[in-house]
Order: C-alpha cells, then structure tokens, then sequence
C-alpha cells in the first residue's frame, strides 16, 4: 500500500512503554513509606527527595511518546488512521443520517486500561465505544504474520480499517442495539461481519485515490480468513463450534469485505438482515 505520503493523524495516544511510577501506590505509597521508615528510626527525607525529582523527570517530559521514538509502525498506523479518517468524513454523511467525528488509537505493549475495562495484548486489537478509541499492540501485527501467515502492510490496515468500523457503528447507533440486546452470539457476528464490510468500504476509497498496490486486496482476504471463527478453533481446539462463533467464518468474513470494497457503499453492508 502507498501510505508514506499521507498526512499522519493527530489521533494517536502511544501509551508504549509507559509505567507506573516505581514505588507501589504512587504518591500515597510514597508518603506511608516514609512514615514507616521514620517510625523505624530512619530518614525518610532521602526518599521523598528521590520521589520528588522522579516526579519533575516525569512531568517534564512530553506527555505522549516518553519512551518511544518516532517509529517505522508508528508512522504506518497514522498515516492509515489518517487515511481512515478523509475517508469515513466523507463517506459517513453521504451515506447515513450520523454525524462523524473522529475516533482515537490507542498504542500499548502488554496491557493497557480503557473505558471498557482492564485488557491485555492476548485479546487482540479492539474498540472501546465507552471512549471512542481503538487498542492496539504492535504485537498483533507479528502474530498476524506468523501465527495465521498473513503478513503484508494490508492486511496489517485491514485490522486497523475493522476496528474503525466499529466505531462507525459506535457513531450509527448499531452499537448500541447490540448491545442492549445482551449476549447474542448472531448479533455479535452480524457486528464483526459489518465490521468487515466498512473495511472494504475504506478500501474502496483508497483504491480511487490510487493507494493500494497489487496484490493489497488479496493480503487483507488472507488477514479475513485467518481471524475467522472456523479457522481459529480448528488451528487451537482441533474441531468447530458453529454454535460459539462471535466473528464468523472465514468465508463469511472474506466475503462482506469483498463486499464492501466491490461497492464502496456502506448500505451495502447489511449483515443483520
């Protein structure tokens, strides 16, 4: 995919690398430790000294990116949320009665707290519609390529485009329907499946502007088959549960991406029907 000339969002919050600050329970940790010390016939003024300059070092500075470089990821993911975001401003008021408005991402290595709750990297790529933000671990991207052998920068914005497609929905009010419908597995899949259609929606944009290369549309068909239900649960459990699918099938999910990309119109992605 052609991506290193397209604007970089704004919307990226990178989380990497991030921690806590060292001594347990942050600034009232500090203090009650200093207490113990002093109760114990020590000086604590050393280390609140220490909490303190620890303190100045952190705030100054900057807010996002403390501990990570501008990276080669980095840049990929911003120029597709940027290409993600010309792309729904366009298409969302066209094609629908909502109002878009842009969703942020999330970077974060192994765990990373949202509105959603507390999640870990094993749970893959998500989005929170509590604050309107998608989660990501560049981690995803390694397993991708190989544990379900779909590498490619495609396949890799495909992820991004599903999880974007989410928050379309978020702002469609689809969401919501969902789930205040409570646990129901063909719902869910009928939510994924939309998902996917949107991707290809996104798709459909990009290849007008002249981004995708040959061979893209075939690296994200290969990324939809190998997060489908049927596949996963054979590679991990050996057999097929129709009956537990949440996302669908592989073939389910290559086809409504197809879909989507094929006409480039999201009242086309009626998977609920």
């Amino acid at each position: 995919m052609r991506w290193r000339d397209q604007r970089q969002s704004s919307n990226i919050e990178d989380r990497r690398g991030i921690r806590g600050t060292a001594i347990a329970g942050g600034g009232i940790g500090i203090v009650l430790l200093a207490v113990a010390i002093m109760l114990c016939g020590g000086d604590p003024t050393q280390l609140l000294q220490f909490a303190t300059e620890q303190q100045q070092i952190q705030e100054s500075a900057p807010a996002a990116n403390r501990t990570n470089p501008e990276d080669e990821n980095r840049q990929f993911v911003g120029a597709i949320m940027g290409n993600l975001e010309d792309a729904w401003r366009q298409i969302l008021p066209a094609q629908s009665r909502a109002l878009y408005q842009d969703p942020k991402l999330v970077l974060f290595t192994g765990q990373v707290s949202s509105a959603c709750g507390y999640a870990s990297a094993a749970s893959g790529p998500f989005y929170c519609p509590g604050d309107n933000k998608l989660y990501l671990d560049f981690a995803f991207f390694d397993e991708l390529r190989r544990e379900f052998k779909a590498p490619g920068d495609f396949a890799q914005a495909y992820v991004i485009a599903h999880e974007f497609g989410h928050h379309i929905q978020n702002l469609t009010g689809v969401m919501s329907k969902v789930q205040r419908a409570g646990q129901n597995n063909q719902l869910s899949v009928a939510l994924e499946l939309q998902a996917d259609c949107y991707a290809g929606v996104w798709a459909n944009f990009a290849a007008k502007q002249g981004r995708l290369e040959k061979g893209d549309p075939e690296e994200a068909l290969r990324a939809a088959a190998a997060v489908g239900d049927d596949v996963i649960q054979k590679r991990t459990q050996g057999y097929v549960v129709p009956e537990s699918f949440s996302h669908g099938t592989a073939q389910q999910r290559m086809q409504w991406f197809t879909r989507g990309m094929q006409s480039g119109d999201m009242r086309q992605c009626e998977t609920f029907r």
